[in-house]
């Protein structure tokens, strides 16, 4: 089977492991046979499409997340993507959960356009690994919107309609390796609305000391703070 077969599988897989469905499961929910779809999520066999929008309906994911992003070769006429976002596919999200005193790990998949400058964007949040990051505690789907001061990311819950987010990045077309967001949404340990300092990367970071001290709240976030009586993220964190 072809590489494309095998990652659709993957993801199916892996989807279907982070919601806590069996394989018996989820086979009762397409009307598939547990055989049948073991040997989908093994890549042996290709799905049609009719059991790829089922198996996304059944996993409360867009059909676009079963599937492998395209690179695209784009004329030099079209609208290009700001320098930190262009050519990429997929980037890499980092926060500190003060709530368990934990590094968080997210990765973003980059989809097809909606228009000019906007893109379809999946965000699996929390993720195990980064090799597997579609098993993860929570999924988001939206899109991303590029303008000249900042790039702006909208997106729901799907597991959890009203949890809306979103996602400022600033200064995205200066180039860099990574870049400072600001998160708004809701924390559901306890309930209450949230913003968060977010760290976003064009590759993985090595998650030691150094990365914890970067995303937790520092002394100069604080005076900030008091000072606009609002929190901020600014271009140098």
């Amino acid at each position: 089977m072809s590489e494309i077969t095998r990652e659709v599988g993957r993801r199916v897989r892996l989807l279907r492991q982070s919601r806590n469905i069996t394989l018996d499961e989820l086979a009762a929910l397409v009307h598939k046979s547990r055989a049948t779809l073991s040997k989908y999520e093994r890549g042996e066999i290709s799905m049609d499409i009719d059991t790829l929008y089922e198996l996304s309906d059944a996993l409360h994911v867009q059909p676009e997340q079963l599937l492998t992003p395209r690179q695209e070769e784009h004329s030099q006429s079209r609208e290009i993507r700001p320098a930190f976002f262009q050519g990429l596919d997929r980037f890499y999200c980092y926060h500190f959960d003060g709530r368990n005193g934990k590094l968080t790990r997210s990765v973003f998949d980059v989809f097809s356009p909606l228009g000019v400058n906007r893109y379809k964007i999946a965000m699996y949040m929390n993720c195990r690994d980064l090799e597997g990051y579609q098993r993860c505690e929570n999924t988001y789907w939206g899109y991303i919107e590029h303008f000249d001061a900042l790039s702006l990311i909208e997106m729901t819950n799907q597991d959890n309609p009203m949890e809306k987010v979103s996602l400022q990045v600033l200064a995205a077309f200066l180039n860099a390796e990574t870049k400072w967001a600001l998160w708004n949404g809701v924390s559901s340990r306890p309930l209450m609305p949230v913003a968060v300092k977010m760290l976003l990367s064009k590759k993985p970071l090595e998650e030691d000391a150094s990365l914890l001290r970067m995303l937790k709240l520092s002394k100069w976030d604080i005076n900030r703070m008091k000072y606009y009586n609002m929190f901020s993220i600014y271009e140098d964190g």
